[in-house]
């Protein structure tokens, strides 16, 4: 038994549904995440994003479907289910007015086993040994997130749930989470993050599932999503040395689609070949093409294109 649960995948869900009266927050829900990835679990706010992550975890009971974290469901073994597995759903919670050492002691205490001994080491991962000492109420928003994932580390997990971990931060705290959950994945632990942040998402995760109003719309891997630019042609950058004449030109090949000017120049999208007969065409007007590189879909255009509209659903 102990065999086969180490082999399973870290996180295995079929067929998740959680209702609340008429209303369904997670709709057949699908997911399986693989060792050693960082998976982004993405959607907005009210997605059934953070629902989700409490039937994993086994805090509430789904009205269909099963969960199983390293082959085991957490509804049927209790804790012995979330052995290697640690986290925080919502916001991280902590009494205010200990020390954020003091903390970590009372949580290994509860935890057990030699927890007590990784409290050094997961306050130096997360950047806090030099504030251990401080009243964890002088702590900012930021600094409490970093001591969540402390208090998950004391469980030396294997994998790892965090939801939102960089909601409410200012930039250069969400640049130190990242830095952290990067840190993370580099020394073996998987990772799932659920994120409304698209930018978040696209920065940190290897695959991603993409959820609307509680369904799995995409599933895989985020460089397959941003390469497949949703079928359409491949995007580009123009800059020419005169980019009002480049529009007139563009404005008149059938080719090119989704043309567009800004600051830094003409978008368009359009095939390789029409793009080489667009170079044809503005050397035969003089016109000198300063750059023209390939534009790559970002995440939050082709996350609107999935799930605006009643057709994506």
């Amino acid at each position: 038994m102990g065999a086969i649960a180490t082999a399973a995948p870290p996180i295995e869900a079929r067929g998740l549904v959680k209702r609340y009266g008429e209303l369904t927050a997670v709709d057949h829900v699908d997911l399986t995440v693989e060792a050693g990835t960082v998976y982004g679990y993405l959607g907005p706010n009210g997605a059934g994003k953070t629902t989700s992550l409490r039937m994993l975890l086994g805090l509430i009971r789904p009205d269909e479907g099963a969960a199983r974290l390293f082959g085991r469901d957490p509804l049927l073994e209790g804790a012995a289910a979330l052995d290697g597995v640690a986290g925080f759903v919502e916001a991280p919670r902590f009494y205010p007015y200990l020390s954020g050492r003091r903390n970590l002691e009372l949580m290994a205490a509860l935890d057990g086993g030699d927890a007590a001994e990784r409290i050094d080491a997961a306050l130096e991962t997360v950047g806090l040994a030099h504030r251990d000492s401080d009243k964890v109420k002088g702590y900012s928003h930021g600094m409490k997130q970093r001591l969540g994932i402390g208090a998950a580390l004391l469980r030396d997990p294997r994998l790892l749930l965090l939801d939102e971990p960089t909601t409410g931060l200012d930039p250069a705290g969400m640049r130190d989470m990242r830095e952290l959950v990067r840190r993370l994945a580099a020394d073996g632990i998987t990772v799932l993050l659920s994120s409304h942040l698209m930018g978040e998402v696209e920065e940190l995760c290897d695959r991603v599932a993409i959820v609307r109003s509680g369904r799995v719309i995409y599933e895989g891997e985020l460089d397959a999503l941003l390469h497949r630019a949703s079928g359409q042609a491949q995007g580009w950058r123009l800059r020419t040395t005169d980019d009002q004449a480049a529009w007139d030109v563009c404005s008149y090949r059938p080719g090119l689609t989704s043309l567009a000017s800004g600051r830094d120049g003409l978008t368009f999208a359009a095939d390789e070949r029409e793009v080489a007969q667009l170079s044809l065409a503005l050397a035969r007007r003089d016109i000198a093409i300063v750059a023209l590189v390939p534009a790559a879909a970002s995440l939050e255009q082709l996350f609107f294109e999935l799930t605006e509209g009643e057709e994506a659903a």
